[in-house]
């Protein structure tokens, strides 16, 4: 069966691999242009842009698939499409193109968390279970039907992004094995079922850090802002970014946002009881211990984190 595969971070990289090692032919790689990285702005490109370069499979760069792309896409002559974390929205003209269909793999239990940052929500949100699905893509926001289902634990130290790469892998198998049902005619997508919920991207402003709120919320918010856009806080008008806070079910109660030294350990306090800092980038310089970053301190009982 000939794929067209759509993706552009490195998380989807695992499943344009488990495609190739399935033996489909991949014929062409859709995925967003170079970008500039770093703080050269190096025009660099994706990784899925990278890995298919690697492979030998042709490239259509774009930021958004108009007429000219989807053209680009129709000479290909794809049986099938996969799509994962590609970051642009499919048309209706380019959704006509394969016969089977744009086959989505998406990073939640949908119809949970759909949207553009389901595994960051269901960290935010405290879910102990996620995972990933398979579905055919419509125009409607993540509304098709589905295909076939995996479920993942969700740790209690897991981060957006350890979680997210667990997916990727778990996730990729998955889409392979979607494809082939496809191709044998034994696949037989359901509707979604159950509650809805929405992931919309996150911002910036979604990783400040509100020090009223109960230790569990901020530290579920630390970890699921990690490692993008990252957590943070105001220091005497600058902001500093954070690493995720430590729960420290024991420790005492403290002002929200106020700091203390407890032997080589930083607490801060929070709405409920206080946790533990980490480590944490002071404005204009690296990533540090907090512990290293307290001794740098004349002293830390006027410190307090807005």
């Amino acid at each position: 069966m000939r794929v067209l595969f759509a993706g552009t971070p490195a998380v989807a990289v695992p499943s344009l691999d488990a495609l190739v090692r399935s033996g489909f032919d991949v014929v062409a790689v859709l995925t967003r242009p170079d970008a500039p990285i770093g703080r050269k702005r190096v025009l660099t490109p994706s990784p899925v842009a990278a890995r298919a370069a690697e492979l030998g499979i042709a490239v259509i760069h774009a930021t958004r698939v108009d007429d000219a792309v989807t053209a680009q896409i129709a000479a290909a002559k794809p049986d099938v499409a996969a799509i994962v974390a590609y970051g642009g929205l499919i048309p209706r003209a380019a959704l006509d193109v394969p016969p089977h269909g744009w086959i989505n793999l998406h990073f939640s239990l949908l119809p949970a968390w759909r949207g553009a940052a389901p595994v960051q929500r269901a960290v935010i949100a405290g879910d102990d279970v996620t995972g990933a699905v398979t579905f055919l893509l419509e125009e409607g926001l993540d509304t098709g039907p589905v295909f076939g289902t995996l479920t993942e634990s969700v740790r209690v130290d897991d981060t957006a992004g350890a979680l997210l790469e667990r997916l990727s892998h778990s996730g990729s198998v998955l889409l392979a094995q979607t494809l082939s049902a496809i191709d044998a005619g034994k696949a037989a997508p359901q509707p979604q079922a159950g509650d809805i919920s929405l992931a919309p991207k996150l911002t910036i402003d979604d990783g400040r850090l509100d020090w009223k709120q109960p230790a569990l919320a901020i530290g579920r918010r630390a970890r699921g802002v990690t490692p993008e856009p990252g957590a943070w806080t105001m220091l005497e008008g600058q902001r500093v970014k954070l690493e995720p806070v430590r729960l420290r079910p024991g420790a005492p109660a403290l002002a929200p946002g106020t700091l203390v030294l407890d032997g080589k350990n930083v607490l801060v306090g929070t709405g409920s009881h206080a946790v533990e800092l980490t480590r944490i980038q002071p404005a204009g310089k690296k990533m540090m211990a907090a512990a290293d970053w307290a001794r740098g301190m004349a002293s830390l009982e006027s410190v307090v984190f807005e």
